[in-house]
């Protein structure tokens, strides 16, 4: 046969034979094909220019949630997940009361009060209205502003008072902190602009915020903020060293390209190709009125790798073809033939993982799905359309051509004849072995994997972060904590249930046995209130901080039932027990929800019902419930339609298991790895496994396609998957390494989620390669999989059907005659 001449695959199945046709089409049709990507490249480039962060408090919400949907009924009654905290801390001699301290004080809040978002009439300070005292004197009760309208700094007379009023309002231990050194400007955003109508810019926010911070801080003065504003404003200021990471991985990727190839023209070609998804996905974000978050602002390196896998898989085929002696444009055709099909379901597979996400019924991971199965998609026209058709325009240098026949026919084989031994029995039993153990040891370990967050501060950043620093100097200062649930409480077959003393007893009962929850650091409740102005009607004796049980004696803690307060609606239709935790880890959560849901349950008032829950504690629990309950689901919906994927294309069980086991294996070791780290189940690193599954799946797909078609061949397992290997084994181990090391890089990141996602997904890609090529083979080799593969004797190789390879069972490579299935 001539080696120039196009090799044509045999009659066959359908998929082979349209395969076989598309090639044709492919290189027929190229230049009009060419030209057809080159414009959509230019199209979706400067699309990706109109490409904004796009973040959300709403989206990281499991909204469906039936926590969630009590915390959207009472929302305007009820606000205060998105809350804002602004400490200033007096850090000069004395205590807050001075003129210094005061004025900066008033000014910041005013500053706090005036940026967009703000739900003006949820803004608390010293000097702000709504924060008050109330005292009780002998013509009765007088309160005013803590701080008089009058009121001047610079008069010592003017402090003394306002020392005064503090101490008579509560406010210690709440605006105020306890060593009187610190006061707060507490604010409340809406997710949309009031003004407007559009949604939130926290980027500007987080920018107005810091410019607080710079306004007010000096040497006698030091100012901490804390609040979901500016944690995205921290989370989006990082996301710049996330492009550079990118930028680094990029490098990383070029140089070890290089040298993999020793070939300047197909490094470029493969690098441009495996950017071409990435390009085009952010440019078709925009056009789909879609932008990015900040959690997903990782996806576009995932694509890249995943770009980079599939570019080197053709090039080096491209580049065997050209060995066996083939032209670029007849090789460029081999190159297809032989990879569109695997490929094309290894991106589907893995599109089928990123689909699994969006089960997940929270808006931020469905936007990663979105984002992540739009781009595998866009890869398939990419990597195996656009790619061959650069490939045929291509000549390699003379060197790296010559590098490449030398590399070939000295040690190609023997490179990966010890690889072969894996697919002999009593080797096979040896792997299949410790992959028990390790299964073993991982499911014991995985056990103690945590849902939700681990540690104090905000997850998505470092513990030593500007933000985590704040928000440990606050937790310092004040009693009330930062992390709350909101129990709602309705009241039905009442007219006023404030003064209803059952219903106002059931609540009182169940605020008392909350206090007692471990992990509970203060419970706050509207019969709480009322106590302290009925004991105030009585000379402010203790004995009398008591529930009355006559509708009369009720009336006295009328202060306590004011709607203004923000504690209750008109009449205590609705009020709220605030439920202060002493931190917000996932099983400091969990048990605090459980107790809650045992303690409502208890309730024995039928016109009383106990609904959780708001706050941030409450906002925590209904996303850590959502996370739980969609790992199973996710788990077998990958693996399900991996499993039914790998069924449909290779038409074998045993396939199917020598595919997902290994998968399956490590997923399982990845759980007990973020155990043993201190990694928690949640929103930022859920989507690993299926991102870690969907990656990894493509070794395994390759490898057996081009060990089935061996078989088929009439090969032995031992030389089918040797060649296997060979063709497939040389890409797929630098892939993994250099995808291992650009992830590893991340382990640098000021990010927390990009650290634990990099450490995690570092970890499933090395790992991955090692279950598809030591433990693949060693189940083939006790499935049988050589025997059922197995052709009959009118099957075996018949040159004239053979398009050029090689073929080697002695450890070194000759060139042969290779049938296509």
């Amino acid at each position: 046969m001539n080696p120039s001449s196009p090799p044509r695959l045999r009659a066959g199945s359908l998929p082979v034979r349209l395969v076989d046709r598309c090639a044709d089409m492919l290189i027929r049709y190229r230049r009009i094909l060419l030209i057809l990507c080159m414009a959509a490249t230019v199209a979706l480039g400067i699309s990706a220019t109109r490409l904004r962060l796009d973040p959300g408090f709403e989206k990281m919400i499991p909204m469906q949630h039936p926590y969630m949907q009590v915390f959207n009924r009472y929302a305007n009654a009820f606000p205060g997940a998105n809350t804002v905290l602004v400490s200033l801390r007096w850090k000069g001699q004395g205590d807050i009361y001075n003129q210094k301290f005061m004025d900066a004080l008033r000014h910041a809040t005013d500053d706090v009060f005036f940026i967009p978002g703000i739900n003006r009439a949820r803004v608390f300070s010293l000097f702000t209205p709504n924060v008050h005292y109330t005292e009780v004197t002998e013509a009765g009760f007088r309160g005013e502003s803590v701080v008089p309208g009058q009121f001047s700094s610079a008069s010592p007379g003017d402090l003394a008072k306002v020392r005064h009023n503090v101490a008579r309002s509560g406010q210690i231990g709440s605006l105020v902190g306890n060593d009187l050194k610190s006061a707060l400007v507490r604010a409340e955003f809406r997710d949309t602009d009031a003004a407007d109508g559009r949604r939130l810019d926290y980027a500007a926010v987080a920018t107005q915020l810091e410019a607080i911070r710079a306004r007010y801080a000096s040497q006698d003065i030091e100012v901490d903020i804390i609040g979901f504003a500016k944690l995205v404003g921290d989370v989006e200021a990082g996301i710049s060293g996330v492009v550079a990471f990118f930028a680094l991985a990029f490098l990383i990727t070029a140089v070890l390209l290089r040298l993999y190839t020793c070939s300047l023209r197909t490094t470029l070609l493969a690098l441009s190709v495996a950017l071409l998804p990435v390009v085009w996905l952010l440019g078709a974000l925009p056009m789909l009125g879609l932008g990015i978050d900040p959690m997903s602002i990782l996806v576009p390196f995932l694509i890249f790798s995943i770009g980079v896998s599939h570019a080197v898989q053709m090039t080096n085929a491209w580049k065997q073809a050209l060995v066996a002696g083939l032209d670029p444009v007849d090789a460029a055709r081999d190159a297809f033939r032989k990879l569109f099909l695997p490929g094309t379901v290894a991106l589907l597979t893995n599109a089928l993982g990123f689909m699994v996400i969006m089960r997940i019924r929270i808006e931020i991971v469905r936007e990663l799905g979105v984002t992540a199965c739009l781009g595998v998609l866009l890869m398939i026209l990419t990597n195996k359309v656009f790619l061959p058709i650069l490939l045929s325009y291509t000549s390699i240098e003379a060197g790296a051509l010559a590098h490449a026949r030398r590399r070939e026919t000295a040690g190609g084989g023997r490179r990966w004849a010890w690889f072969a031994a894996f697919a002999r029995p009593v080797p096979a039993a040896a792997v299949l072995l410790a992959a028990l153990a390790l299964l073993a040891c991982g499911t014991l370990e995985s056990r103690k994997l945590e849902i939700g967050d681990i540690g104090a501060g905000a997850p998505e950043l470092r513990s030593t972060s500007r933000y985590n620093l704040d928000n440990a100097a606050i937790t310092s200062q004040y009693d009330i904590g930062v992390d709350v649930l909101s129990v709602i409480v309705e009241v039905t077959g009442v007219e006023s249930a404030c003064l209803d003393f059952p219903a106002m007893s059931a609540i009182e009962r169940f605020e008392m046995s909350m206090r007692g929850v471990a992990g509970v650091q203060s419970v706050v409740s509207v019969p709480t209130a009322a106590k302290v102005s009925i004991a105030a009607f009585n000379e402010g004796n203790p004995r009398w901080a008591a529930l009355p049980r006559s509708s009369e004696g009720l009336t006295q803690g009328a202060s306590a039932y004011d709607p203004d307060n923000g504690m209750n609606t008109e009449n205590c239709k609705a009020s709220q027990v605030l439920v202060y935790s002493r931190n917000h880890e996932g099983k400091t959560i969990a048990h605090i929800i459980s107790e809650a849901k045992r303690l409502a349950a208890q309730n024995t008032n039928p016109n009383v019902a106990f609904r959780l829950g708001g706050g941030n504690v409450g906002v925590m629990a209904a996303t850590n419930e959502a996370v739980g309950e969609a790992e199973v689901a996710m788990l077998l919906s990958i693996f399900g339609a991996i499993a039914l994927l790998c069924l449909l294309t290779f038409r074998s069980w045993r396939a199917v298991l020598c595919i997902v086991v290994p998968l399956t294996i490590v997923s399982i070791l990845c759980n007990a790895v973020m155990a043993r780290l201190g990694i928690g189940l949640k929103v930022a690193t859920l989507p690993v496994i299926t991102l870690g599954v969907g990656v990894g799946v493509d070794y395994g797909i390759y490898l057996y396609e081009r060990m089935q078609h061996e078989l088929r061949s009439g090969a032995s397992l031992p030389d089918a998957f040797l060649e296997a290997m060979r063709q497939r084994g040389t890409a797929a181990l630098f892939t993994a390494v250099t995808m291992f090391i650009g992830v590893g890089t991340w382990v640098f990141s000021a990010l927390k989620f990009q650290v634990d996602m990099g450490v995690l997904l570092a970890f499933m890609f090395l790992v991955n390669l090692f279950g598809a090529v030591f433990l693949l083979p060693a189940l083939a080799a006790w499935l049988g999989v050589e025997r059922a593969e197995r052709p009959s004797t009118g099957a075996m190789r018949d040159p004239r059907e053979q398009s050029s390879g090689f073929r080697s069972s002695t450890g070194v490579a000759t060139p042969v005659l290779e049938r296509e299935v």
